[in-house]
């Protein structure tokens, strides 16, 4: 097949616009070639499931899934009864970005909560826990974080076990959505189970193809209690592959090793290098007109530009909106975005903003 795309192009639309990184490329190569048992009984997702547990601990389960909104729609689904509901932020993924998947798909009531930083906290969850026994509401019975948020924030695992033992103690279970896990891990310079499983989280779904993969995500249950019916949803939902080998080989090398550390920490670093070079354009006033909204902490930046700049910018690279009315933008960093990207970006920014001779 002949290539039919410019292979140097990038931008900083989103993470699932980068290629898949060339060991995960490799391990789907190496995965082939003979026949292993479909659906699941094959030896990388075997593997898989040891890799799980060594990172999560010895009860964790897996099932690994096609694309993060099956994956979240699936875990949640497992967690719920029919009448059962979800506490989100209102900028939860789950919310504002699965095309109304949870409702229409799982028939999930989302009872969402407005967050400054898309961080919820034991106050913020009481604003929607409440009406248990009352027939005439759905029943909140799981609390839904995300980490690292749709914000670019992290929560520390101080600040999950504060919510998990809030959830815990009024009858709630706790869902953690890691589209971007291994980049809170890598902000946060810590193993994947000391903010979740050590802190309390009951399900989360482990993120793969924002970091590197073709197409292989996970729901992992840290808490196996937690969950009911999950090999029977997968299946439901669209969510079992029939040759899984190849998605697991994925997981596998993304986090049998260190790969998915080292792909989110040049993602996160590539961001803080964007975000200083917009402070610093900030602060000596060329790039006048430009904010800064949050503060960058994994590989996502957010900016207010003066009306047009984003459109006339987006000629040259890609990235989305965030809250066109306030002029909100997103500029997101992938595994493979390179300092000359970001410099580039950062000088065509500068030259949109430049006064006009």
């Amino acid at each position: 097949m002949q290539q039919i795309h410019d292979p140097a192009s990038r931008g900083f639309a989103s993470d699932n616009y980068s290629g898949v990184h060339p060991e995960v490329l490799a391990a789907i190569a190496e995965a082939n070639g003979g026949h292993q048992t479909a659906y699941g009984e094959d030896a990388y997702t075997a593997r898989l499931a040891e890799v799980v547990r060594g990172h999560f601990g010895e009860d964790a389960q897996v099932w690994p899934m096609f694309n993060g909104t099956g994956a979240n729609v699936v875990a949640l689904q497992s967690m719920l009864p029919r009448w059962g509901a979800v506490i989100c932020a209102d900028t939860a993924h789950i919310h504002v970005d699965e095309g109304g998947a949870p409702e229409k798909s799982a028939g999930i009531k989302l009872l969402t909560v407005p967050t400054p930083d898309g961080k919820l906290t034991p106050e913020l969850i009481d604003v929607q826990a409440w009406g248990w026994g009352d027939e005439h509401r759905a029943q909140p019975l799981v609390v839904a974080i995300t980490q690292s948020t749709e914000l670019g924030t992290l929560y520390t695992p101080e600040e999950i076990r504060a919510i998990t033992e809030h959830a815990h103690a009024r009858g709630m279970t706790v869902f953690l959505d890691g589209a971007r896990l291994a980049n809170a891990a890598a902000a946060l310079d810590l193993p994947l189970r000391a903010f979740t499983t050590d802190v309390g989280v009951d399900v989360l779904s482990l993120g793969g193809t924002k970091n590197g993969a073709l197409g292989a995500e996970a729901v992992v249950a840290l808490n196996p209690a937690a969950t009911t019916g999950m090999t029977y949803l997968r299946k439901s939902q669209m969510q079992l592959a029939s040759k899984m080998r190849f998605v697991s080989a994925q997981l596998l090398a993304l986090f049998d090793g260190d790969l998915h550390l080292r792909t989110a920490r040049h993602a996160n670093a590539m961001a803080q290098r964007l975000q200083d070079a917009v402070a610093a354009g900030i602060a000596d006033g060329s790039l006048p007109g430009v904010a800064l909204t949050q503060r960058a902490q994994v590989n996502a930046v957010f900016a207010t530009l003066p009306a047009g700049v984003a459109d006339r910018l987006r000629r040259s690279f890609r990235f989305y909106d965030w809250d066109e009315a306030k002029g909100e933008v997103r500029w997101v960093c992938s595994f493979d975005t390179a300092e000359e990207d970001v410099d580039a970006f950062v000088a065509a920014l500068r030259a949109e903003l430049a006064p006009a001779d």
